[in-house]
């Protein structure tokens, strides 16, 4: 498989979001009781909601969204009930499904520039690193390391959270404490980056590896659920300084498309910032704690 299927995401996508209204939530009368043959909305129903013909949303979510105009697809995702980051990801499956299955995907550089490292290095009292929309680790400050390093205990690179979340339970379990959620959200993302950029190489060839070894991968993937993650609270438990409680801010970096700078802090004064600053202190002591991507510091 050299590309995602436009036509495929188009059809689970919509099916999956109208399964999941029922017609009391859509404001609708129930017509038929208890013997309903299909879960959810059906078909006549997210049409008559949007404002389209039964005909016309048939195409739809058999995978035609090309020639769908702006209201249309706002019609439609009202209907749906889409939140932010659902509508972001319809309006790039329509973008994909007039395109040709030849088009070049948009890649993002391995190379990290010396300025974004400087700054990296620069925060002192944050974990902070460099992520692409893969996942990847592509470069991390030295607080950053130190936190994140059983992930990046594991030799392959470059570490990808998510490869570790699915392919390492365990030891995710351990380092994750809200597990679950944080598994139910790398596979949102992945999803949200597969309508981005379904022809993105190295994403296919990540999505094929973690479905064919992670039943649970499989399931989250099978959702279609999409995720924003820009900011909230992640709480890991390090095996050095035990539980942390962390603020995250992940921002968009304008001049590097398709990469995003993740910042975790705490209140001072909090066990947190104590644990941060305890976990500075080790890490000034192991100056050979494992590197994100040896690749990507150029001097």
């Amino acid at each position: 498989m050299t590309s995602m299927d436009p036509r495929a995401e188009i059809r689970e996508f919509l099916r999956t979001r109208r399964a999941r209204i029922t017609p009391d939530q859509a404001g609708l009368p129930a017509y038929g009781g208890g013997h309903r043959r299909v879960a959810g909305l059906r078909r006549e129903e997210v049409a008559l909601l949007a404002g389209v013909s039964v005909d016309y949303y048939v195409r739809m979510e058999r995978g035609s969204l090309a020639g769908a105009s702006e209201s249309v697809l706002d019609a439609l995702a009202s209907a749906l009930q889409l939140d932010d980051a659902e509508r972001e990801h319809l309006y790039a499956l329509a973008r994909e499904s007039g395109t040709r299955p030849t088009r070049r995907a948009r890649t993002t550089t391995a190379t990290i520039r010396p300025a974004l490292h400087q700054i990296l290095d620069a925060v002192t009292a944050a974990p902070a690193w460099i992520r692409n929309g893969r996942h990847d680790i592509l470069a991390m400050n030295d607080l950053a390391r130190a936190l994140y390093s059983p992930v990046l205990a594991d030799p392959r690179r470059p570490a990808n959270t998510t490869r570790f979340v699915y392919l390492h339970p365990e030891r995710a379990r351990e380092f994750f404490v809200d597990y679950d959620q944080i598994a139910r959200d790398a596979a949102a993302m992945l999803r949200s980056e597969a309508g981005r950029n379904p022809h993105d190489k190295a994403l296919i060839e990540l999505v094929g590896e973690l479905s064919t070894r992670s039943e649970l991968f499989r399931q989250r993937w099978a959702s279609q659920d999409v995720r924003f993650h820009r900011t909230g609270r992640k709480r890991l438990h390090h095996p050095i300084v035990g539980q942390l409680d962390l603020d995250f801010e992940a921002l968009e970096l304008p001049s590097e498309p398709g990469l995003q700078l993740n910042i975790y802090t705490a209140p001072a004064g909090t066990p947190t910032a104590d644990g941060l600053a305890l976990l500075a202190s080790w890490a000034a002591g192991h100056e050979h704690l494992p590197t994100e991507y040896p690749a990507t510091r150029t001097r």
